[in-house]
């Protein structure tokens, strides 16, 4: 079961980056922009992880947290404290308010997915299990492998990611610029034909010697992964 992830956070740009990072990832994403709308959602549907700012309008991120704490059906949900505070006394505070997990702004987004993750490893081990399966194709985020026909693929860390996205989104045609923002990020630069290097790699650990070639490439479009051209 794929994790719902709700994102509390005021600050537009901030949300917009949150939900685009942890869609990627592969959750599902709910965003509030204010304390009594994430009340109001998490009480609607019951969130797997709160990812949740202190300064919030109309309800604070304290009181959103020990709210959430108060009721039957969200007491146990993991909360990921968001603030600008970073003295002691502020990261005790919202520790002992009942977060789980406490993030300085500012921060990386690789550091804060990886967060997300080792919380749910933690406290809600049965989603940790990420696995993704297309075909005879499965990967598993967690161990970080990847095995095809029950064969051990050995990925580096590029390709592993580049497999991930395009598995998310079978049969869907990537352009090499959509990759490239997907996979590497829309803040580094990097070469188009970057891609084509990579998805040359990643054909050659796939391909067995009966396997046949999963991904599609699409003239003047770019890539899909396809189990059934393979």
């Amino acid at each position: 079961m794929t994790p719902y992830v709700l994102v509390v956070e005021d600050e537009d740009a901030l949300a917009t980056l949150l939900h685009y990072n942890l869609d990627k990832e592969g959750y599902r994403v709910g965003v509030a922009g204010d304390g009594e709308e994430a009340l109001i959602m998490a009480n609607e549907r019951a969130p797997d992880l709160v990812i949740l700012d202190w300064m919030l309008p109309k309800v604070s991120g304290i009181e959103v947290c020990r709210r959430l704490r108060g009721r039957a059906e969200t007491r146990n949900v993991p909360i990921i404290m968001l603030t600008a505070r970073g003295e002691e006394t502020d990261r005790i505070r919202g520790l002992d308010t009942g977060a789980d997990d406490y993030v300085v702004k500012p921060f990386s987004m690789v550091e804060l997915t990886a967060r997300v993750r080792a919380v749910l490893r933690r406290i809600r081990p049965g989603l940790a299990d990420d696995r993704i399966t297309v075909g005879d194709i499965i990967i598993d985020r967690v161990a970080h492998r990847v095995k095809r026909s029950g064969k051990e693929i050995h990925l580096g860390p590029t390709e592993f990611r580049l497999l991930d996205y395009l598995m998310q989104h079978p049969g869907r045609v990537f352009s090499r610029e959509q990759l490239l923002d997907a996979v590497w990020g829309s803040d580094v630069y990097v070469e188009a034909r970057t891609v084509d290097v990579h998805i040359g790699r990643l054909r050659k650990a796939l391909n067995g010697a009966t396997d046949g070639d999963p991904i599609r490439t699409v003239r003047s479009a770019g890539y899909s992964l396809d189990l059934d051209a393979a």
